[in-house]
């Protein structure tokens, strides 16, 4: 038996190159659901073609060598099912999606795929506090700079604030009390969000407790330093 080689038919002969092409440039601004429906095919099919479409697309522009990369994840279903995402800050585009999670092997892949010698020109990561991920980063570039991006050190701030206000609430009594019930909005927002009555409840908070007085002048020093970092 004899099978002639046709250039324009595809591994699976149940569909051509073009026809995977037309599938996958319609992807770019429809969904599955609705390329399926528009040209009578299974929504399987239809994110089959797609990905023949977007690997093509991948095989022609290589990962490229970058110099400062941001690290995160995203959720790709209910629940916790992650896909690590790698972008290359200064040209402004992801340039890796990986992994079955979001461990520490998993970030180790990327850097597989980039090599060695394309590793050795990273010199900043910008990623959340994620341990696997500063793990697998240190590890591949020892004297990578590191940069944490600012929604998770404020997060961190905001927690710590809170933390000693309750605490403070539980150890004092009576008049003391009054003054730091209801009051953690006040203490966890901007002082420029404050209404007047929120500015003028804060200024008597902070003056008749001297240890939330302190937490929150450092957090402020924080806040300030880390937005002068960044800008």
């Amino acid at each position: 038996m004899c099978v002639e080689k046709l250039d324009w038919l595809a591994k699976n002969p149940r569909y051509t190159h073009r026809m995977a092409q037309q599938v996958g440039k319609l992807c770019r601004d429809m969904t599955n659901k609705a390329v399926a429906n528009n040209l009578l095919l299974s929504e399987r099919t239809v994110k089959d073609l797609d990905k023949l479409y977007m690997r093509a697309w991948l095989d022609k522009f290589p990962i490229p060598s970058p110099r400062v990369i941001g690290v995160d994840e995203i959720s790709i279903r209910k629940g916790h099912d992650y896909r690590i995402v790698v972008s290359d800050l200064e040209r402004g585009r992801p340039i890796w999606v990986g992994g079955e999670g979001r461990k520490e092997e998993h970030m180790d892949k990327f850097f597989a795929e980039l090599g060695a010698k394309k590793t050795k020109r990273i010199r900043l990561s910008v990623m959340d506090m994620w341990e696997a991920f500063y793990n697998s980063v240190t590890k591949h570039i020892p004297n990578v700079a590191i940069l944490y991006d600012k929604f998770h050190i404020l997060n961190h701030l905001s927690k710590a604030m809170d933390k000693v206000r309750v605490l403070e609430y539980k150890r004092v009594s009576g008049k003391e009390q009054k003054f730091i019930k209801g009051q953690r909005y006040t203490l966890l927002s901007h002082w420029d969000n404050l209404t007047l009555e929120g500015r003028e409840s804060l200024k008597k908070l902070l003056a008749a407790n001297k240890r939330i007085q302190t937490a929150y002048l450092l957090q402020t020093v924080i806040f300030v330093e880390t937005m002068k970092f960044l800008i």
